[in-house]
């Protein structure tokens, strides 16, 4: 038997087998209370970018002690990019399973029929809280509140500043989601999502509870503190982003180190589970400078770095520790794991019965973390797309132990070439061969899933979906709000709707939103220089327009555009049920754009 028909299970359907020994009387009084579970997850923090996996620089004291306390599987792998590692991480499926194999058009939003971890805990008694980023869809059924967050708050899009987010977001003092609706803040980003989520933990501490604290640093843009610049700002190895990126991590550093405080003086540590990891490579903390070949920062010694199907994409840290569950020996585990295991585990470790009706990728290694009972030989699949539709053998990795097939042709052993310099596929041609074969047979389970998630409209008095969802091909949407600021024109692009209620329903098209009080023709003229510290930000490009389209299925309407409203507003009366809208600009010069943003009132008329 090949051990690709060994392990063909892996893409069928399987039950968790959970090995029933006796205990004694002291481990079943300290296991009778079901542990509190803090998942806390950075964005574009590579396996280097924490100072216990050799980084010299970076200060992340907190984080190393930490890892002393707990348990570190440092063969834990991720998506490449950070949308489809939460929606692996909270669902145990691979992200082209789920409908989140991109981080936009409209590839960033978890399939309705998914089932999260927060789902799965809710419904078995736990308190559910959220906080920092989403990135799994912005419009209903998709936020997370849908997703079984009783409380969430978060910003909007992928990222702070993104084309979703509040108009004029910038890491301090934002304008953040709470449960939906709008909330001002004071304060950075980073110590505003520590915040919410020390409340949310002293409130239910008496509970058991799910904090999800999903981090949106140290992503782009690099603002941070000027205290935190300040630590690397003389460190001549680092360049300028570099440094700025470092102190953002050690911004997250000092606030889990207050998170882990609260933690002791509720009188709660050792029955909760914290677990501290990161969603894809770095994305700033190595750099080659093409000319010289001289080296800034530091990858352990792995090749790539975010959204690379090489280790230096998708290797992370991941760091567990629950004193009750004797998670607190400081030990290393080099078997090999992954962000699809948390749901499987975790609702093990917490004494949750789970079967999934679908097909998981993730398995239970709560006994490998427990008693260190070894993981059977496994496959693991990760890739990156970032395209309109997921594409076979596109930027794919196969994993077994410490073996690596890239792309398909390309074969690495970790053991002897870390830094998988040394492509040794002729020499192993059966290994190559097995690998492949059990690609083939994981595309084909994974290919029948694969669909796109539709946006429902209707939900709510009035809506807002924008460009960066609609459904491009072969380019890119404004994704964030400086390419809004820039002013292209954007090909038209439909979003995949669903409306949840026939009738009649106004559609307001717009260039700016409608939080900035702008006008469709107005130019922004609140450009900030950047500084050592944060990026600047341009003026607003004023567009011109001269008339504005709605089309949904067969009907399409068009109406003359007065430049100096806020919206270009089209009625119509659509009938309940799925279908494509599109809504788009002709401008003065005779050229097409989608609109920005599109506000979808649902009427009482």
């Amino acid at each position: 038997m090949t051990k690709m028909n060994k392990y063909i299970g892996l893409i069928a359907l399987f039950s968790v087998l959970i090995s029933c020994k006796s205990k004694t009387k002291e481990e079943v009084e300290t296991t009778a209370k079901q542990p509190n579970v803090i998942i806390v997850i950075t964005d574009d923090q590579g396996y280097g970018d924490v100072a216990h996996n050799g980084n010299t620089i970076i200060k992340t004291p907190t984080i190393d002690q930490f890892a002393t306390e707990s348990v570190s599987l440092t063969n834990y792998h991720v998506g490449t990019t950070c949308a489809p590692t939460r929606a692996g991480l909270l669902t145990g499926r691979n992200c082209n399973r789920n409908g989140v194999w991109h981080t936009i058009m409209g590839a960033s939003m978890l399939n309705r029929e998914e089932v999260t971890i927060a789902d799965v805990f809710k419904n078995n008694g736990y308190k559910t809280g959220m906080f920092g980023k989403w990135h799994l869809g912005d419009n209903h059924p998709f936020t997370p509140n849908d997703r079984g967050f009783e409380e969430a708050f978060y910003h909007g899009g992928g990222g702070i500043g993104q084309t979703p987010d509040y108009w004029n977001n910038d890491y301090f003092d934002g304008t953040y989601l709470r449960n939906g609706e709008p909330e001002k803040t004071e304060g950075y980003c980073t110590d505003v999502w520590f915040d919410e989520a020390i409340k949310f933990v002293e409130a239910k501490k008496d509970n058991p509870f799910l904090c999800y604290l999903s981090l949106n640093a140290p992503h782009s843009p690099f603002n941070v503190p000027q205290a935190y610049y300040d630590m690397y700002k003389d460190e001549e190895s680092l360049i300028e982003t570099q440094k700025r990126f470092y102190g953002m991590i050690t911004n997250i550093d000092d606030n889990f180190t207050r998170l882990l405080k609260r933690l002791d003086e509720l009188e709660i540590a050792d029955n909760t589970i914290v677990i501290f990891t990161t969603d894809n490579g770095t994305s700033n903390g190595y750099k080659v400078d093409e000319k010289t070949g001289e080296i800034h920062g530091f990858n352990a010694d792995m090749r790539g770095t975010k959204a690379s199907e090489y280790e230096g994409g998708h290797r992370v840290p991941f760091i567990i520790r629950w004193p009750n569950g004797k998670l607190n020996t400081g030990k290393s585990l080099s078997d090999l794991t992954a962000h699809v295991d948390m749901l499987p585990t975790l609702t093990t470790l917490a004494n949750i019965p789970y079967t999934s009706d679908k097909v998981m990728d993730g398995i239970d290694i709560s006994a490998y973390l427990t008693e260190e009972a070894p993981i059977d030989d496994r496959y693991l699949v990760t890739d990156t797309q970032r395209i309109a539709w997921p594409e076979k053998g596109k930027n794919s990795c196969v994993m077994d132990g410490d073996w690596r097939l890239i792309n398909g042709d390309e074969l690495y052993n970790l053991t002897n070439d870390p830094g998988q310099k040394n492509n040794i596929a002729d020499q192993h041609p059966e290994r190559v061969a097995d690998m492949n074969a059990f690609y083939e047979s994981w595309w084909e389970s994974v290919i029948k899933e694969v669909e796109y998630s539709t946006i429902d409209l209707g939900v709510d008095e009035e809506e807002v979906i924008t460009c960066h969802d609609a459904r491009t091909v072969d380019y890119y949407p404004p994704w964030n709000q400086r390419m809004i600021r820039a002013g292209n024109p954007m090909k038209p692009a439909s979003f995949f709707v669903n409306f949840v209620k026939p009738g009649n329903y106004t559609f307001k098209l717009r260039r700016w939103p409608s939080e900035s009080g702008m006008s469709l023709g107005a130019e922004i003229l609140d450009e900030i220089p950047s500084t050592d510290t944060t990026d600047g930000r341009i003026r607003g490009k004023a567009m011109k327009f001269k008339k504005a389209f709605v089309k949904i299925g067969d009907k399409e309407v068009a109406i003359d555009v007065d430049n100096t409203s806020p919206s270009a507003d089209i009625e119509l009366d659509v009938e309940q049920g799925k279908t494509e809208l599109l809504a788009w600009f002709e401008m003065e010069n005779g050229e097409l754009t989608n609109a920005f943003y599109v506000d979808v009132k649902k009427n009482n008329n």
